[in-house]
């Protein structure tokens, strides 16, 4: 957790280095003498570097400086990477159109700018034939070459074969922007009719 900011009188050091509102600095001085300048035009004393020797105290308005602070700390979390990882349920006996709706559905994920984790689900004697649940992951990841690399082989564990699937990064990059597009209006079909 971050060290709680001190402002004012919470600063109890007897001397302190002082950058004003301007930004220039003005040298070493008394902590009062400091206090004095800063009510003298309508600010805060707030203690920016408390581990210097003597610690670093800015003339700002606390206010706003917490406000732009909290706005910078939005936007950084904003400009995250938000990688989720999503799962891909399949069984090995699993006909041809299902296949294709959960591949059409990881293509979807990978798309979002999600990783996806592929899992063939084995029941009862399935497991004897864990090729089948490899050749799945294998035809998977070759139908997915386009939009994801494989992050993690097809592995077997318990009775369950996974894969992850990672977005390429032109995939990713595409992901991030799009959240910035969904933000315009939209046009009204020509086609729709109200009711």
């Amino acid at each position: 957790m971050a060290r709680p900011i001190r402002i004012n009188e919470q600063i109890r050091i007897r001397q302190v280095r002082i950058i004003d509102d301007e930004g220039a600095q003005l040298g070493v001085m008394p902590t009062e003498q400091a206090l004095d300048l800063a009510r003298g035009k309508g600010l805060d004393l707030v203690e920016v570097s408390p581990t210097a020797v003597p610690p670093v105290c800015r003339i700002v308005d606390y206010g706003r400086l917490k406000y732009e602070q909290s706005k910078k700390d939005k936007e950084a979390r904003k400009k995250q990477a938000h990688n989720e990882l999503r799962e891909v349920k399949l069984r090995p006996k699993i006909d041809q159109h299902d296949y294709e709706t959960k591949a059409r559905m990881a293509q979807r994920l990978l798309s979002d700018g999600d990783k996806v984790k592929v899992t063939i689900m084995f029941r009862g004697r399935e497991i004897t034939y864990a090729n089948f649940g490899r050749r799945l992951l294998d035809r998977m990841a070759q139908d997915m070459a386009s939009v994801a690399n494989v992050e993690r082989e097809p592995r077997l564990e318990g009775k369950n074969m996974f894969m992850i699937l990672a977005p390429r990064a032109e995939v990713r990059a595409s992901a991030r922007q799009q959240p910035a597009a969904a933000g315009a209006p939209k046009e009204p079909d020509q086609g729709a009719t109200s009711a």
